[in-house]
């Protein structure tokens, strides 16, 4: 069975409008800040893929080691119908699930949600490929803003991975988990990757790797605006930073300036000092009882809580109330 044509909720004009929004917000602060998602044009992508790979960011092998395990767990607990991947990429680790429900047999529509085009015609092309009896349904929008656009009907799986859920400030998960919680119906289930609290000594060098692979991530949200706003970043005179907040229990990604500068984009002129940071990224980690209770505040029912054998990475199966 061939995947069918993309559900398209996001066009490119509606990504530029929001590239100049954040732009102009969080480059007008008192304290500078970007959101990440706009680390993630072609390039990006590839440097986070290589990211993953790195042998100091424990969080992707950590939650497959997770999804490995407890695949089949989630399967026969949700016997879900309809499996919906929000934030997809290539639904890699996916995969482990799709491969679970197949064996027990019953799904019948996998749905990934995505902004990246490329990524969602490559991806959705591969799995009806690879599951032939599957329908696969690609939907290109922003978690954040489209979950309104999400199948209906009972038997539903909302699968949300990789810690992403952590880049989302604490009001802004709230904000989340009740559209998540809306968009869904008593009885459907939500499979939650959260990156757990531990020592610092383990999480700084997740986001800080001797490679310098991060670094070049982080730099890439500069390229990003100087191609897409005409603006005239020199991101090599920006330093990457990952600084440990222990009070908020995050890591914040940051890019300090290693000299004054001034910088040209949309109408503005945006001037740093030398020192200064621009907050490009919150990652948040959890603990076990603080996803249960913010998921319980946002009406579902915590039923599983996985982790892999070290217990760095946490995986939560929820179910609607």
């Amino acid at each position: 069975m061939s995947a069918e044509p993309l559900e398209i909720y996001l066009e490119p004009q509606d990504l530029e409008r929001g590239l100049r929004q954040d732009v102009r917000a969080g480059l007008t602060a008192e304290a500078k800040w970007l959101p990440p998602k706009w680390f993630y044009d072609s390039r990006g992508s590839e440097l986070f893929e290589e990211i993953t790979r790195l042998p100091e960011y424990y969080p992707t092998r950590a939650e497959r080691a997770v999804l490995a395990e407890h695949a089949p767990d989630v399967a026969s607990l949700t016997g879900a119908k309809t499996l919906i991947e929000l934030g997809s990429g290539s639904s890699e680790k996916t995969r482990l699930l799709l491969d679970a429900f197949t064996r027990r047999g019953g799904l019948g529509t996998f749905v990934p949600l995505d902004v990246s085009v490329s990524a969602l015609l490559g991806s959705t092309a591969q799995i009806a490929a690879d599951y032939p009896g599957l329908r696969v349904r690609g939907i290109v929008g922003d978690f954040t803003r489209q979950l309104d656009r999400l199948p209906t009907g009972g038997g539903r799986l909302v699968v949300f991975l990789g810690g992403t859920i952590g880049n989302l400030l604490p009001a802004e998960r709230a904000d989340f988990l009740a559209a998540m919680r809306a968009a869904l119906e008593v009885g459907d289930w939500l499979l939650l990757g959260t990156d757990l609290v531990k020592d610092p000594s383990v999480i700084v060098p997740a986001y800080d790797d001797a490679a310098g692979v991060t670094a070049e991530f982080n730099r890439n949200v500069l390229y990003v605006i100087n191609r897409e706003l005409g603006a005239d970043f020199d991101p090599e005179a920006f330093a990457h930073v990952a600084h440990w907040d222990p009070d908020h229990e995050w890591i914040e990604m940051r890019l300090r300036a290693t000299r004054p500068m001034r910088v040209r984009v949309l109408d503005l002129t945006v001037e740093f000092a030398a020192g200064e940071e621009l907050r490009t990224e919150v990652s948040a980690k959890f603990r076990p009882e603080g996803v249960a209770a913010e998921l319980r505040d946002a009406g579902f029912a915590a039923a599983q809580f996985w982790t892999d054998p070290d217990g760095l990475f946490g995986v939560t199966l929820a179910q609607v109330r």
